[in-house]
């Protein structure tokens, strides 16, 4: 089967663990005839965005990638905004896919990918949507003209020709239908997902993991990860975590921190041995102390490493916001405020024997929501 994932609302960055890059990989895993149509929009080095450019070439994902250009109708700055890319409609022409995944809801492409389709009947087209109010319209230019007047015209105007409109949360259903008047009942959850290991290769990844993070025999390891401002509640972590009394707890970060808080988190990991500060790690390095850890904490704003650990089998501590609903049943704790986190964090030192039946619970969420094979799946049907 052809597949085109369209990735022109949005980056797509060889080699990462994001949602594009995993539905690629398993669509070529699966053996299907997968192109990537992108933006050239990327990260450089130091994972700072960038814009590269267009080009054609084999991707570490194992597809073939293309970037397009932006329209030169207006300044690139205006026309990064806008999404307006060349060439998109006689390339779907050429590649004549099956199916088409377009990443991103908000976009003017949605336009080449509909004309496709009327001139295709048979092609699925599914769009997926990542925004909601806490990443999008949050102000006033952006809520009324940008996603009101422009995404949303352009949405109204296609959407009869998509098969689906997928959404990555329930918060992310409510802005959809709330910002551009779409029924619920034509919208489907479609979470951010994982890699769900057998229980050998999970094994092996958390005995590396562990070794990796220095954990010794018998004790409990906390991760949290990921690009750490503020609105992640890292200091918190820290914090509450040096209050905890416990040589058998170790909490370990991986990622990066928010130049404004730096110094602070540090300091606070400098002052208790207990705490280990790892850097920025690879997805597969990642997955290892994912599976090496007992519980995954996030008690500030969402992440796709969220989903990520549930597949790692971690216990998970979460701010209680209406997307982490679906993922937390017995499995771990919901926040309401980060004042919670010492008692949290008493209760786990205490009895650490209660995490294993929480981390079947995770992996049982996981398998049922989360499986990027079975993701991938539903694409195709």
């Amino acid at each position: 089967m052809k597949i085109v994932h369209a990735c022109l609302s949005c980056f797509y960055i060889d080699g990462y663990a994001y949602q594009e890059n995993e539905l690629v990989r398993q669509h070529v895993i699966d053996g299907h005839d997968v192109t990537v149509i992108a933006s050239t929009e990327n990260f450089d080095a130091n994972r700072r965005l960038t814009y590269v450019q267009p080009s054609t070439y084999m991707g570490k994902d194992g597809a073939k990638v293309i970037r397009l250009p932006y329209r030169k109708l207006l300044p690139q700055k205006l026309m990064r905004k806008l999404r307006l890319h060349s060439g998109v409609l006689p390339l779907l022409r050429e590649i004549d896919p099956d199916v088409i995944l377009f990443h991103g809801l908000c976009g003017f492409e949605l336009n080449a990918v509909s004309k496709y389709k009327r001139e295709k009947p048979s092609v699925k087209l599914y769009v997926d949507s990542h925004e909601d109010h806490n990443n999008s319209a949050r102000t006033f230019v952006s809520k009324h003209v940008l996603h009101k007047l422009y995404y949303g015209s352009i949405i109204r105007n296609c959407k009869k020709y998509f098969d689906k409109i997928l959404c990555v949360s329930l918060e992310t259903m409510d802005f959809v239908g709330a910002m551009y008047d779409i029924p619920r009942q034509e919208l489907e959850f479609y979470p951010l997902g994982g890699r769900v290991f057998d229980d050998a290769e999970y094994q092996a990844r958390r005995e590396r993991g562990r070794r990796t993070a220095g954990i010794e025999e018998g004790q409990t390891m906390l991760l949290q990860s990921g690009k750490m401002g503020a609105r992640k509640k890292v200091l918190e972590s820290l914090c509450a975590f040096s209050r905890t009394e416990g040589d058998n707890m170790r909490f370990v970060l991986a990622g990066s921190f928010d130049g404004k808080l730096r110094e602070k988190a540090e300091a606070l990991i400098d002052a208790d041995k207990r705490i280990s500060f790892l850097g920025w790690k690879s997805p597969e390095e990642l997955s290892d102390l994912l599976c090496a850890a007992d519980v995954y904490v996030q008690p500030g704003t969402q992440s796709a490493t969220m989903q990520m650990s549930l597949c790692a089998r971690c216990p998970v501590v979460l701010e209680d916001v209406p997307s982490h609903a679906p993922f937390v049943d017995g499995n771990g704790w919901l926040l309401k405020d980060t004042n919670d986190l010492p008692a949290v964090f008493r209760g786990i030192s205490e009895n650490s024997s209660a995490l294993a039946p929480m981390a079947a619970g995770s992996l049982e969420i996981a398998l049922r929501l989360l499986d990027y094979r079975t993701l991938a799946a539903r694409v195709l049907k």
